[in-house]
């Protein structure tokens, strides 16, 4: 009965959450302490009585920020997915833990299929496999640990004994830096290599590098390529960072986290070329396709690797089956929870033509803001399409008192990226359930704002 009651608070609260979406998208800006006084988060002995239990859950949820309201344009993930949202709740549910078959089950047999059918969309053989981590940074920090010890497995019980190069973008991702510490590796060991003028890695300056670090007695052994880079949403040249990476022996991971999900759509898969020559993948499916947080995988085009850098016998814990369905072999985790039923539940649900939409709906979102400052003289734009991401600027106006100040009153929760020495605003064109006029109003609401707000520049 308590379940049921509960379930009855959760179904209130959500229907309260989604009317407080229309009447107020964006929640309002209330500094920490300020927010602790209005909110009683407080840890008792004794218990909160259930009605004020639920009141004060309630204002909690609705004082929390938006993210799927059609004025969140910030950091890479929006929206909500029905059949996806399902699949949460029943893995919360059922709390299966996925190391092994005899405690996961069937649930074991939905994450497989998931990471067989993912590592055929790459391009991957047969000999390929994966795992579900607990983020991006996670997949790509095991893409790493996976190339150091290929390039030397007496790592694993030794620990780096030479000095070991890893290359990745100027434009990457910041988990670069933190891996190479977790590692071994070393932060100051991590080559940055330039982008052209559209943000791509250049292969010709990774190569130079390559050659150098070579002649210096260094050990190179993995490049990061980036599919969807962070702030602009480019694509490095895949192929051609493999072709280096082959005349050198160096594994070659791609962080897809933010744009891999065009590995289902006809059109824009091209961006992808070349994924089936790199050795791990990481991607994520809580941006582009809308699944809950957190839905990440790490492939591999060879799996023993998986087992290589990441299996450890325990005999309290393996007790049946086959390593191939006992996943903790293959896991930097023990404890895991379900992150594959709700993606399963999505691309069940609308198959994967349904994905192939999803994907393609963004695109359209993205063109309309691209065409829209790309035809208007008072904006400045900084992104290409294809891209989820728009970046620009309007009427150099300083673009981080904008975002600031978007949000501070309520407008809209945007944020901002920088291009070397460029900074601008930075929108995402990920929420699917936006329509053309949502897209369009936010600029509405940009430029009325700014126009409310002259004065105020005027004294800046």
């Amino acid at each position: 009965m308590d379940m049921e009651k509960d379930l009855q608070t959760f179904i209130h609260i959500f229907k309260a959450l989604q009317q407080e979406e229309k009447d107020c998208p964006v929640t309002e800006s209330v500094d920490p302490e300020d927010l602790l006084k209005q909110l009683d988060l407080s840890l008792a002995d004794e218990p909160m009585a259930n009605d004020a239990f639920n009141e004060n859950l309630k204002k909690l949820v609705l004082k929390t920020p938006k993210t799927a309201s059609n004025r969140f344009y910030n950091q890479l993930f929006a929206g909500r997915k029905s059949k996806a949202i399902l699949g949460e709740l029943l893995a919360v549910v059922l709390n299966n833990s996925m190391y092994t078959y005899k405690v996961g089950g069937p649930q074991v047999c939905v994450e497989k299929e998931i990471i067989k059918q993912i590592c055929s969309k790459i391009g991957y053989g047969e000999n390929s496999g994966g795992t579900f981590p607990t983020g991006g940074s996670m997949a790509n920090f095991m893409g790493l640990m996976m190339a150091r010890d290929k390039f030397d497995s007496s790592i694993r019980e030794k620990g780096v004994q030479q000095t070991l190069i890893a290359y990745s973008s100027s434009e990457s991702h910041y988990s670069m830096a933190k891996n190479a510490s977790f590692s071994g590796i070393g932060r100051n060991n991590v080559r940055y290599i330039a982008a052209d003028s559209d943000g791509k890695m250049r292969a010709d300056v990774l190569e130079a590098q390559i050659k150098t670090d070579i002649a210096n007695g260094l050990s190179p052994f993995f490049v990061n390529a980036t599919a969807g880079t962070t702030v602009l949403g480019v694509y490095d040249p895949i192929i051609e960072l493999s072709e280096v990476c082959q005349r050198y022996n160096i594994w070659l991971h791609i962080d897809a986290a933010l744009g891999g999900a065009v590995m289902f759509n006809e059109q824009y898969k091209y961006l992808l070329a070349g994924s089936e020559y790199s050795d791990s993948l990481a991607f994520n499916a809580h941006k582009m396709l809308g699944v809950p947080l957190s839905c990440s995988m790490i492939l591999v085009r060879d799996k023993k690797y998986l087992y290589q850098s990441f299996s450890n016998d325990a005999d309290y814990l393996y007790q049946g089956h086959n390593d191939d369905y006992n996943l903790g072999k293959m896991s930097i985790q023990c404890g895991r929870r379900n992150d594959a039923l709700k993606f399963w539940t999505l691309w069940k649900s609308v198959g994967t033509e349904g994905l192939a939409k999803i994907v393609d709906y963004q695109f359209q979102l993205s063109k309309v803001a691209h065409d829209y400052i790309e035809q208007h003289p008072d904006y400045t734009v900084y992104s290409q399409s294809p891209s989820v991401t728009i970046c620009f600027n309007y009427k150099n106006i300083d673009p981080k008192w904008l975002c600031n100040a978007l949000y501070e009153q309520q407008q809209i929760m945007v944020g901002y990226g920088a291009q070397g020495d460029t900074t601008f605003i930075r929108s995402v064109a990920i929420n699917t359930s936006n329509k053309k006029v949502d897209m369009l109003e936010f600029f509405t609401i940009l430029e009325a704002f700014v126009a409310q707000n002259k004065a105020v520049l005027l004294s800046e």
